[in-house]
């Protein structure tokens, strides 16, 4: 299958991405792989959508950096494509990234992927469900029972008084990534909460969430494929994420390590009250983030971490993924 990849600049990638992992995988297994950046499609006078990209079929798969240095190396040259000649666009840009700098790029992937589906190219997530999910307001769709008690709001009184009454909060942007512009308000930050929210309100609306203490010992980042548990030889694809010094915020961009998880009931429970929705919207591969019986995030755009899942459980989460899709475009 001919295979494209999506990213906000191809330039900007590391070998540790999920999407290289996956990239590289579909090259292995044979397929031909194109990487295209945010910024370089068009809408041609032939009323196709078109692609500047770069092509990894003579990539030297020996690891992940020799893989991406390949495709960003002097070797490989750009490629005016047609869009309608892949069989597979999996969009992985993040429109966060592209929020300040860029935000004309916040929306590309979504709108030249859902008329890339429209030329009959299996579009992975679909569009229509990542336009849902563009900020993190998606997330107070699913079940209350499963979600930390939340705020969402501009209003400084509202969110000093969500403080007041919950003790110890965090507060971040409803639209971002990465755990930027992220907060933890004690009792005793209060002085100093009216800068912490402005620092978060330049971004748009403020995220007020209660603090779970169980966060002092990370949180766990789990993968779904199809709405489910993404699973290999019986091993869930996850792994626990664990804060660096006193920094309360779990990202592997923020310093985070990673350490193996071993599943409990929470995930269960989670995944079965989530997994309708996700299907639903035709959200193909997500991350989710856990902290004890609370879902904390759902990352859809391009959930990372999957090399750490594949190291800490000795499997290719990666070539099932391929697998999967490989499947889908087999005649029913």
């Amino acid at each position: 299958m001919k295979i494209g990849f999506v990213v906000n600049n191809i330039f900007t990638e590391w070998a540790d991405y999920t999407t290289t992992v996956l990239a590289r995988s579909a090259n292995i297994l044979g397929h031909e792989v194109w990487y295209i950046s945010i910024n370089d499609f068009a809408y041609d006078a032939d009323e196709n959508i078109h692609a500047f990209a770069y092509n990894a079929t003579k990539a030297d798969n020996s690891t992940h950096t020799t893989f991406l240095d390949y495709i960003r190396g002097s070797s490989s040259t750009k490629h005016y494509i047609n869009i309608a000649d892949l069989d597979v666009l999996m969009l992985r840009n993040d429109p966060a990234e592209d929020a300040t700098a860029r935000p004309w790029a916040r929306l590309a992937g979504i709108n030249f992927g859902r008329f890339a589906a429209s030329q009959n190219v299996l579009v992975l997530n679909d569009p229509d469900g990542l336009s849902k999910a563009i900020n993190k307001l998606y997330f107070q769709f699913y079940p209350k029972s499963i979600r930390p008690d939340t705020l969402i709001t501009r209003d400084r009184d509202q969110i000093k008084q969500f403080a007041q009454e919950r003790n110890t909060i965090v507060i971040k942007p409803l639209f971002g990534s990465g755990g930027r512009n992220v907060f933890l308000v004690r009792p005793e930050d209060t002085p100093n909460i009216n800068q912490m929210i402005d620092a978060v309100s330049r971004d748009g609306y403020v995220i007020a969430q209660e603090y779970l203490p169980e966060a002092i010992n990370g949180d766990v980042r789990v993968f779904l494929m199809n709405g489910e548990l993404l699973q290999v030889d019986g091993k869930i694809a996850a792994f626990r994420r664990i804060r660096s010094g006193g920094d309360m915020r779990s990202n592997m961009t923020a310093g985070a390590s990673s350490a193996a998880y071993e599943p409990d009931e929470n995930i269960y429970n989670i995944v079965e009250q989530i997994s309708p929705i996700l299907k639903a919207d035709g959200l193909f591969l997500v991350g989710i983030d856990m902290v004890g019986d609370k879902l904390m995030e759902i990352n859809v755009f391009s959930p990372g971490g999957l090399l750490s899942a594949c190291e800490f459980n000795g499997v290719d989460y990666a070539a099932a993924i391929i697998e999967d899709i490989e499947k889908k475009l087999a005649p029913t």
